[in-house]
């Protein structure tokens, strides 16, 4: 018998056990293993399903992300604008009244001065009356020491009052 040549019988019980080997893989191992097979084929295509569902779910929520920064970006512009514009706002009120207030107390500083100024002409001029009376007083003193000065001096001044009366 050679190597490469097998025997009759060894042939018949080879054929034999591969067919009850392939008989009961057929009833019982093959059904199993395409069960298997199916259900990880199905997963399989389950997770893709998934998987392209999250995949747009997140482009989604990336456009709504994206969408919410740009509203959110201009939002911050239209509050730093109005920030900007009521700045602005405060610093003109502040500056008109400020200056309606330097106005006053100019105002209120050149009145006081126009008072004071008065007050001081006013004063000045009683000075001078006073002092104008007192010298008047002394000259006439003076001048009227004696009798004949003095008729001299009525004369003259009722003269003076009869020609030029006021």
């Amino acid at each position: 018998m050679s190597l490469l040549i097998p025997d009759t019988g060894l042939l018949f019980w080879m054929t034999l056990s591969f067919l009850i080997v392939l008989g009961i893989l057929t009833k019982f191992g093959f059904p199993i293993i395409t069960k298997a097979v199916q259900k990880r084929s199905e997963y399989i295509a389950d997770s893709m399903e998934t998987a392209r569902l999250a995949e747009e779910k997140i482009a989604a929520l990336q456009k709504e992300g994206d969408a919410i920064l740009a509203k959110a970006q201009e939002e911050r512009n239209a509050l730093l604008n109005e920030a900007q514009e009521i700045r602005n706002r405060m610093i003109a009120e502040a500056r008109g009244a400020a200056e309606a207030e330097a106005r006053a107390v100019a105002e209120k500083a050149r009145a006081d001065i126009e008072e004071s100024k008065r007050k001081a002409l006013s004063e000045i001029r009683g000075q001078v009356a006073d002092l104008s009376v007192r010298i008047a007083s002394k000259v006439v003193r003076e001048r009227l020491a004696d009798e004949g000065a003095q008729k001299h001096l009525i004369d003259r001044l009722l003269d003076d009052e009869i020609n030029y009366p006021s």
